[in-house]
């Protein structure tokens, strides 16, 4: 099971503040099943240079590195990208793609988007080197029209959504509706701490198993494991 977005890596953002955390989270997200975890950690254009924050970032890497186990997952390190308008202009975007892949992880506002925005988004998926995915995408739906989301789904954009979409009440229905339905691709715990933020996606998986099936979950997990080859 791939772990698709989390901020397992200690003190670089608002996530995981030391390696003693991020061990003890490492533990529990293998114990959840997972095999491979991404580390993403948030990416903000107007504080960072993409150079500055591959420093941090390895150098948190390295940190924990020194102390994981042989049972924890694997870390393929990426980054949350805050978007902002002119991003599809940005130099080195790639570089902040998930590791072995094409793929980048795209934070949106929560609010509704301009014309502009999609554009840009779209711009992004068709003219580069890269593969989009946004991020907890849950927290944006309601904002967007549907003609919005059938133009990003239809320009190739993937779709992330949190481990929580499935298991809160009130929206496990029309979570599971949504990748019964191929408009979700990817799950993460979206993991910052131990205790308010802890990761719960050995729970949604559980969920996904008992109304989808074992079959189900494989092929969707063995799929993450080919798009992170390409």
């Amino acid at each position: 099971m791939i772990d698709w977005h989390s901020h397992i890596l200690p003190g670089i953002d608002d996530g995981s503040q030391d390696v003693t955390e991020s061990s003890a989270l490492l533990k529990m997200l293998s114990e959840q099943c997972v095999d491979t975890v991404i580390a993403t950690p948030h990416f903000l254009a107007n504080s960072d240079t993409v150079e500055t924050f591959l420093e941090k970032r390895k150098k948190s890497y390295d940190a924990l590195s020194q102390q994981t186990s042989e049972d924890c997952p694997d870390i393929l390190l990426g980054a949350e990208i805050k978007y902002y308008q002119g991003i599809s202009r940005m130099k080195d975007l790639k570089s902040l793609c998930i590791e072995k892949s094409k793929l980048l992880l795209l934070e949106m506002s929560i609010s509704k988007w301009t014309e502009y925005t999609v554009r840009e988004i779209e711009e992004l998926a068709l003219s580069r080197d890269i593969t989009v995915v946004l991020a907890h995408i849950e927290r944006y739906l309601k904002f967007q029209s549907n003609e919005t989301w059938e133009r990003l789904y239809g320009n190739g954009v993937l779709m992330q959504v949190n481990a929580s979409f499935f298991t809160n009440f009130t929206t496990k229905r029309k979570a599971l509706t949504y990748l019964e339905n191929g408009r979700i691709h990817f799950i993460g715990s979206d993991c910052h701490n131990l205790t308010s933020r802890a990761p719960r996606i050995g729970k949604a998986f559980e969920i996904i198993n008992n109304k989808l099936g074992e079959n189900f979950t494989n092929q969707m997990n063995e799929y993450g494991h080919s798009v992170l080859k390409k």
